[in-house]
């Protein structure tokens, strides 16, 4: 892949343009970082691509290599992987509760402690996500506990 950056000062906004031969996993990765940015979350539901609040996204987890984004409206998968995700969600109120679930601060209604020190989550939909032990200090600090 080649990246090219111009400087243009008579431009009013930045444009990114996208060249390849055609539309493959890449360049489809390359522009889902790039709505992220944005902090607008884009998932495929449907065989449509739509834009999501952050917000509204009440967790994140992997199942069999596929990324899904959970709203009280559905389920929406992502092409971006975990890790991914959590990069860009780092800085606003998304917190990672296991190998394969980053849960929205925001959407946690309860905390609750479980057998063997981890703990369940509560979301605001009723749903429950289990906190695995070594991820529980920084939900604590977020906490401010």
């Amino acid at each position: 892949m080649k990246v090219t950056v111009e400087e243009n000062p008579g431009l009013e906004q930045t444009e990114v343009v996208i060249r390849c031969p055609r539309m493959d996993a890449e360049a489809s990765r390359l522009v889902e970082l790039l709505r992220l940015s944005g902090a607008r979350l884009t998932g495929e539901r449907d065989g449509q691509t739509c834009i999501l609040d952050e917000d509204d996204v009440l967790y994140i987890d992997t199942v069999d290599r596929g990324t899904f984004l959970y709203t009280a409206d559905g389920v929406y998968e992502s092409r971006l992987r975990l890790y991914e995700l959590e990069s860009q969600l780092a800085a606003r109120d998304f917190v990672r509760v296991s190998k394969s679930a980053i849960v929205n601060f925001n959407q946690v209604k309860s905390l609750r402690p479980e057998f063997g020190g981890r703990l369940r989550l509560t979301m605001s939909n009723g749903e429950v996500v289990v906190a695995n032990r070594q991820y529980v200090p920084a939900i604590k600090k977020k906490l401010g506990l």
